[in-house]
């Protein structure tokens, strides 16, 4: 389990989806975009809710490792969509196997 520390609060979350939210901050951070994204959070009575985060170029989070109580909280369908987001902020470029591939440079080159 991992305790995200965001705007003086802390919240317990699962390993994979704390992992989630920082790739996605840092890619948005990147882009000098914002966005606002709903994770789950496990309350102190054992309950889990949703929490609602602003993650951007200004967010200030912190991610601790935080003592396993009960089962880890896992949200696959979460995790998915912020990886999801996260390759949207990262395209992908495809590279020649063969440097010299694609290159026309003519013979003014």
């Amino acid at each position: 389990m991992k305790i995200i520390v965001y705007a003086g609060s802390e919240f317990l979350t699962g390993d994979d989806v704390a992992a989630a939210l920082l790739d996605y901050s840092e890619s948005l951070g990147a882009a000098h975009a914002a966005h606002i994204v709903e994770i789950p959070v496990r309350e102190p009575d054992g309950s889990t809710i949703n929490a609602t985060f602003l993650v951007g170029p200004a967010s200030q989070i912190v991610v601790k490792d935080a003592p396993l109580t009960g089962s880890e909280l896992s949200a696959p369908a979460v995790v998915a969509q912020l990886k999801s987001l996260t390759s949207e902020q990262r395209p992908v470029m495809r590279v020649a196997s063969d440097p010299r591939e694609g290159l026309n440079w003519g013979d003014e080159f």
